[in-house]
């Protein structure tokens, strides 16, 4: 027999539970708080709760429990007899009532005197999270999610990944909860691996929608902590063993719950960058991707901080969260590394493929897209790095192929010496090309179809992509004239070469290359040539979504495109201090701009013995010919910006690293340096700051006699243009 105490506790709960929809609208939580001047740090105190928390109750992210619930909304009706809401004044003429988008009826006719309604907040934007942990979510599985109504923007999102496209999974107190974007906090109730990957399939409501509508859509993306890890029997370091071999073995007891779970591994099986998934169902995918932090998923050299590798694993959740969804709203969900990332971004808005109706049958069936790479090709020799198939028994296991036998364009690594006129001035500025190869790639025509073998001294086409075999020897730039003025090709480097030396004989060079020698007004005669006659502007696309989300990020630290001069100089210098979650993000875009690009080519790494096949090379999108088109056209697009540089203020470089641009200067700041017109304006064709891609920003300066120290220590003249760094932490090139 139940005591009385037992028996009125039962119906206190009873109480509790009629009264769980009694609490104030959020808006008038965060009303009643403000009125009495207490702060959300002094109610989550009284109520024995989190700060964020009580943050969650008052946008309506989460609604407060038992026994936490009769407590504040005792609070909030205390609050609400000391300070009554304001009467709001009739409108004129009553608004029209809000139409569910899936009413087809008749609409309803306004009232003459509505009610006024607090109009509830929208979906919040991603916000950097306090020290603190933010609550749990109380939203329970099956449980229907309270939610304020969508605005226009947040109607957009696609209502199976309204959660984010990933969640970072941690565990405190034996609690799980996983993190999404927007600051939502949801609680896991998975207790192994397979439940969690199953409570992302069916309930998280995780993904991406695609970026082309002949795409696919993303996976959800778990990031695991360290405490998750623990959580689910995981370790958080991997041994030697299983480092080297870049997954766990197959006997361990989580590998073996994913197939008694029914749930499959990839090849590469349980790595730091795992995908567990169900077979599909019907053309709905069933994968999740988990991200494991502590066994290095994410590089701290493109995604964190060089001098600080812990950064990632110390992390909040809730920062992590909206660092990496960020990333994934401006570029794509992430799919390991930036280069990966980078690369797979191309193909999500390029797909090889399509649905098409075929007329006959009325059946949908495959077909391929003009604009995209579909297919692998025969390789081209000259083209393809050391350690290539095609090239087993070409040379001798040591040989060093030259210009004439390897296609070698490459970003600039050149320097000379200072003149006794140079040494005059105190200061060495680089300047630094914002995303350099990205703002190579947009509007360049690359091949899409297989390579064209031409011979017998073929005629030069510069709207063929491929390579020439070509003598550029000839070429003499010692006293070229630009805009009707004679420029010192002597002080510059040759557009021809990496090292900027006169080519000494016949080469093999990109398309953008020769029809710079052309520009020049320099005669070209190709010995043979191997050329794409299907042609498009591949990358195109993707430089437009890397460009954007680098110039959305900037502005999100104060650099905008319409700051000029100083402006830019301080916007630029201060930047990181104003957000450093951005700063991280900034750093991530640039690293996938020049990530993609290299993986055009991605070579061996030492994973297999010299001219064996590397996975790499089974890939439609494994290019080394598009990779050398951007890198010379990079190449030649600052030899362009050079000569007229030097014709606008007979001003030459020192030396070039990649992107890197070092002038002698009279005073420290690029504003000394670049070249104006008399009205104030960049000289055309010059060197511009500013923060679009193509455009240069400050790297560093140093004086002239350091840099005469460092020839000095060094036993003669080396590239120091790299050296030359306001932040010795950034990383060459973009």
């Amino acid at each position: 027999m139940s005591t009385e105490n037992e028996l009125f506790s039962a119906v206190d709960a009873l109480l509790e539970q009629v009264a769980q929809d009694d609490l104030p609208v959020p808006a008038e939580r965060k009303r009643l708080r403000e009125a009495a001047g207490l702060s959300q740090a002094q109610i989550a105190k009284a109520l024995d709760a989190r700060r964020e928390a009580v943050g969650n109750w008052e946008t309506g992210r989460t609604e407060p429990r038992p026994p936490k619930r009769a407590a504040y909304a005792r609070l909030l009706e205390g609050l609400a007899a000391r300070f009554p809401a304001p009467a709001a004044d009739a409108p004129a003429t009553a608004p029209a009532p809000v139409v569910p988008e899936s009413f087809t009826g008749p609409a309803p006719e306004p009232t003459s005197a509505p009610e006024p309604a607090a109009v509830p907040p929208s979906r919040p934007k991603a916000a950097a999270s306090s020290t603190a942990r933010p609550a749990a979510s109380s939203r329970r599985p099956g449980a229907k999610k309270a939610v304020a109504k969508k605005t226009t923007a947040a109607a957009a999102v696609d209502p199976r990944f309204e959660n984010g496209p990933l969640a970072v999974i941690d565990c405190e107190d034996g609690q799980v909860s996983a993190y999404c974007v927007g600051g939502l906090v949801l609680d896991v109730p998975a207790k192994s691996i397979p439940a969690l990957v199953d409570w992302t399939l069916t309930e998280a409501k995780l993904g991406q929608a695609r970026l082309h509508r002949n795409g696919r859509d993303a996976d959800p993306i778990l990031v695991l902590t360290p405490a998750a890890l623990e959580r689910y029997g995981l370790p958080v370091a991997l041994s030697d063993e299983e480092r080297h071999a870049s997954r766990l073995p197959d006997s361990h007891k989580v590998v073996k719950q994913i197939g008694k779970a029914g749930l499959q591994l990839t090849q590469r099986g349980f790595g730091p960058w795992a995908r567990v998934y169900r077979e599909p169902e019907g053309s709905r995918r069933r994968c999740v991707q988990l991200c494991i932090l502590s066994w290095n998923a994410l590089d701290t050299r493109e995604w964190g901080k060089k001098d600080d590798p812990q950064l990632l694993l110390t992390m909040h959740p809730a920062d992590l969260a909206r660092y990496l969804g960020l990333y994934a709203a401006r570029v794509m969900t992430p799919r390991g590394s930036t280069a990966t990332t980078g690369l797979e971004l191309m193909v999500a808005l390029r797909p090889p493929t399509r649905a098409e109706k075929d007329p006959a049958t009325g059946e949908f069936k495959r077909a391929f897209n003009d604009d995209a790479l579909t297919a692998r090709y025969d390789v081209v020799e000259c083209e393809v790095p050391d350690e290539h198939p095609v090239l087993k028994d070409r040379f001798a296991r040591h040989h060093l192929r030259t210009p004439a036998e390897m296609l070698m364009e490459e970003p600039y690594d050149w320097c000379r010496p200072l003149t006794d006129e140079e040494c005059a001035n105190q200061f060495l500025v680089a300047v630094d090309i914002n995303m350099s190869f990205a703002a190579a790639a947009n509007g360049l025509t690359v091949g899409l179809n297989r390579p064209t073998h031409l011979t017998g001294n073929p005629k030069f086409d510069a709207s063929l992509p491929g390579s020439w075999l070509v003598d550029l020897s000839h070429v003499d730039l010692s006293h070229v004239r630009i805009n009707g003025r004679t420029v010192d090709g002597d002080r510059l480097p040759s557009p021809f070469t990496p090292k900027g030396d006169r080519p000494d004989g016949p080469a093999w060079y990109a398309t953008p290359t020769v029809a710079y020698a052309v520009e020049l007004g320099f005669d070209v005669a190709p010995i043979e040539a191997h050329v794409r006659t299907q042609t498009g502007r591949y990358l195109d696309s993707w430089y437009k979504r890397l460009r954007d989300a680098y110039v959305e990020t900037m502005a999100d630290m104060g650099v905008t495109t319409d700051l000029t001069g100083q402006e830019f100089l301080d916007a630029m210098a201060r930047r990181k201090q104003v957000d450093p979650t951005m700063a991280l993000l900034e750093t991530a875009i640039k690293a996938t701009a020049k990530g993609g690009i290299g993986k055009l080519r991605q070579r061996s790494r030492g994973q297999v013995p010299y001219y064996e096949e590397y996975p790499a090379l089974k890939r439609e999108t494994w290019r080394p010919d598009i990779r050398a088109a951007v890198l010379a056209n990079q190449r030649v697009g600052l030899h362009r910006k050079l000569m007229k540089t030097a014709a606008a203020a007979d001003l030459y470089p020192t030396s070039i690293g990649t992107d890197a641009i070092v002038y002698p200067s009279p005073g420290p700041s690029p504003l000394d340096v670049l070249p104006h017109t008399p009205e104030g304006k960049p000289a055309p064709g010059t060197f511009r700051l500013g923060v679009s891609p193509g455009m240069v920003k400050h790297q560093g300066t140093q004086t002239v006699l350091w840099a005469e120290q460092q020839f000095e220590e060094r036993g003669g003249v080396f590239n120091i243009s790299n050296l030359i760094k306001t932040d010795q932490s950034a990383g060459e090139g973009e």
